[in-house]
């Protein structure tokens, strides 16, 4: 299990981007309402379906649809080869509470971007 190390782009001009390379299940820190940005870049043979899930999501309620059922973890959906996905973290924070793992995703490069410290 690999770890998704953030970069602070914080301040002016340029930094090093931290980058890992995920293996069969990664964790990240969420911090609500900072602007978080996950970038997945499939570097891959093959096309791959990552899942984003934290362990205390269960139902959210949305007015005038109900309940959502968050427990399976949100479906990036597929990943084709050289494709790069942004995922502004505040943007699906319902899936994100608890413990969150990454699966699905074995060999993408991830990129978490911190905006703010």
């Amino acid at each position: 299990m690999a770890t998704i190390v953030p970069t602070l782009t914080t301040g002016s001009g340029q930094r090093t981007v931290t980058q890992t390379t995920l293996t069969a299940s990664d964790t990240f820190v969420y911090r609500p309402g900072t602007g978080q940005v996950l970038i997945l870049r499939n570097g891959t043979a093959g096309s791959l379906s990552p899942v984003i899930d934290g362990n205390g999501g269960t139902t959210v309620g949305v007015p005038g649809i109900g309940n959502i059922d968050v427990s399976g973890g949100y479906a990036v959906g597929a990943i084709a080869v050289s494709v790069v996905k942004a995922i502004p973290l505040d943007t699906i924070s319902a899936y994100l509470k608890g413990t969150i793992a990454v699966t699905g995703g074995t060999g993408i490069s991830a990129i978490l971007l911190n905006p703010q410290a």
